[in-house]
């Protein structure tokens, strides 16, 4: 799948100057190390002035340089193996306070997603998870927890959920042989994008269901394949993926769908705490 800057590169090359010829050279030799510099330093570093940076992010259809900035670390997410990964985590952070630079993009990839998240299609997301017959929960690699994150407490709220836990995706077509109509599908994947976790989700919109994507690009292949997408935004934190975004979505879908099905959700936990405390499932605390 071609990038969205690339995308824009392709559709408006014959339209370029000298100089944006040579951006468009070393952005697509060298797109993890322009994503980090400034339009001043990407000027200075192809030999070109920094008014023609700009110019050149407006003629790709870009509001300014910082969104063209955005689509590169797109292209960073989707492409780097997590070698390369480390290395441009290293020359990012360098020797400054890891725990306050981690935890401070952590909080605004959550502030980034509040801002640009569709209500309409999690208004949406929400009506079809209370309507569904069944609900398909797919997450594999890092997505995994997430899944199980959700999949904990769909199965307190819900009799007809499904978690998609398996090593193959012939296991996990097998799973998901009688989704169908009136069924939901939610899948959960983030760059590097898991080729199993698309596959089940192509099967299922094939059958019928009602696919939720949770991704985080209306340009992931999640996003594609999906009826509804949820966008949060994630990053690299090193060879790991920061996932703080998309579990506070999740968090808020669970709530959502809890004020829905309030009173019923209140039976159910009312029984679940008196076998809790029949069968000490919770450790308890001196007062």
């Amino acid at each position: 799948m071609a990038s969205e800057l690339i995308s824009r590169i392709e559709a408006h090359k014959h339209e370029l100057s000298k100089g944006q010829r040579k951006l468009t050279a070393y952005i697509t030799e060298h797109y993890d190390k322009a994503a980090f510099m400034t339009a001043a330093k990407l000027g200075e570093t192809v030999g070109v002035s920094e008014s023609t940076v700009v110019r050149f992010a407006d003629k790709l259809g870009y509001d300014g340089y910082h969104k063209m900035q955005k689509a590169l670390h797109e292209m960073i997410r989707t492409k780097l193996t997590s070698v390369q990964r480390i290395e441009v985590t290293n020359d990012r952070i360098g020797s400054t306070d890891v725990l306050e630079a981690v935890m401070a993009a952590d909080a605004e990839r959550i502030r980034s997603t509040l801002g640009e998240i569709d209500r309409e299609a999690f208004n949406t997301a929400v009506d079809k998870l209370v309507s569904a017959k069944h609900i398909y929960i797919i997450g594999v690699r890092s997505a995994a927890s997430l899944a199980s994150f959700l999949g904990f407490y769909f199965n307190s709220i819900f009799a007809n959920v499904t978690l998609i836990s398996t090593a193959t995706l012939s296991e996990m077509f097998e799973q998901l042989l009688r989704i169908g109509e009136g069924d939901v599908a939610l899948g959960i994947s983030f760059p590097r994008y898991s080729a199993r976790t698309v596959s089940a989700l192509r099967f299922a919109k094939d059958r019928g269901a009602h696919v939720i994507g949770i991704t985080d690009s209306a340009f992931s292949p999640i996003a594609e394949t999906s009826t509804t997408t949820l966008i949060a935004r994630s990053d690299m934190a090193s060879f790991v993926d920061s996932l703080c975004a998309p579990l506070s979505l999740i968090n808020a879908l669970i709530v959502a769908i809890g004020m829905r099905k309030s009173d019923e959700i209140s039976q159910t936990f009312e029984q679940l705490e008196r076998i809790w405390d029949e069968y000490n499932v919770y450790q308890k605390t001196q007062q």
